[in-house]
């Protein structure tokens, strides 16, 4: 949405980016303030991506620095080896299974063989824990903290049941970050449950519009201005 290697958007002031996302909604929420903000990440592996790792690693201080987040909670990183078919994208971003044809065939005792697979072995890097982290969080804050209402940015389907669950209680935002479509399953009625419900979807100027100071504390932000990774 605002270039990988540009400038001036991956520095983000989180709560700077959530009270401006609630003013929006004065119509619908009017007063309202940001009581408590709860970021969840994994942390990546230092023996897997040792400049990953130590680069990430600044941004949850200035985080705590700037008093841009109440509490961090941290998921984890997976590595390991998977074998899958070879597969090529079709226009609907779907996966279509390699085959075997000119000028690369396969045969079995010298017959042809049309149907055989080509599997391949990769490595992959799975983030595991911080959508749970995210509908435990939103669940007990909700259930158990007394919250007039709840904020969720992510477009990620697996929320579906907490989501739905805390709009019978409170008004809930739900906020793409991503810029694409709302995952179906996080979307819904405005007016279902405790009602007053709403949808948007982050542009690139949520990003750059909301940027932590450099430096932030002690901690400043990538090299070249704010944004370059």
């Amino acid at each position: 949405m605002c270039g990988r290697g540009a400038a001036g958007w991956r520095w983000l002031d989180i709560r700077s980016l959530a009270t401006a996302l609630v003013a929006e909604q004065a119509g619908l929420w009017p007063n309202a303030t940001v009581g408590r903000l709860v970021y969840c990440a994994a942390r990546i592996r230092g023996s897997a991506n040792p400049r990953g790792a130590a680069d990430q690693d600044v941004y949850p201080k200035a985080l705590r620095a700037s008093a841009s987040v109440d509490h961090i909670e941290y998921g984890n990183y997976i590595s390991k080896v998977i074998k899958r078919p070879l597969a090529t994208e079709n226009g609907q971003h779907r996966p279509v299974i390699v085959r075997p044809d000119w000028p690369i065939t396969v045969q079995r005792n010298g017959t042809p063989v049309p149907d055989a697979t080509f599997m391949a072995s990769v490595a992959t890097y799975e983030e595991k824990g911080s959508d749970v982290n995210v509908a435990s969080h939103l669940l007990v804050d909700v259930l158990a903290s007394g919250f007039d209402a709840a904020v969720v940015i992510s477009n990620h389907s697996d929320l579906r049941w907490p989501v739905q669950e805390a709009r019978r209680r409170v008004p809930v935002g739900m906020v793409n970050p991503g810029g694409g479509y709302t995952a179906g399953h996080l979307s819904g009625v405005p007016g279902i449950g405790a009602g007053r419900h709403w949808w948007r979807t982050l542009r690139a100027s949520d990003f750059t519009g909301n940027q932590l100071p450099d430096p932030a504390g002690r901690h400043h932000g990538p090299p070249g201005g704010r944004g370059i990774a």
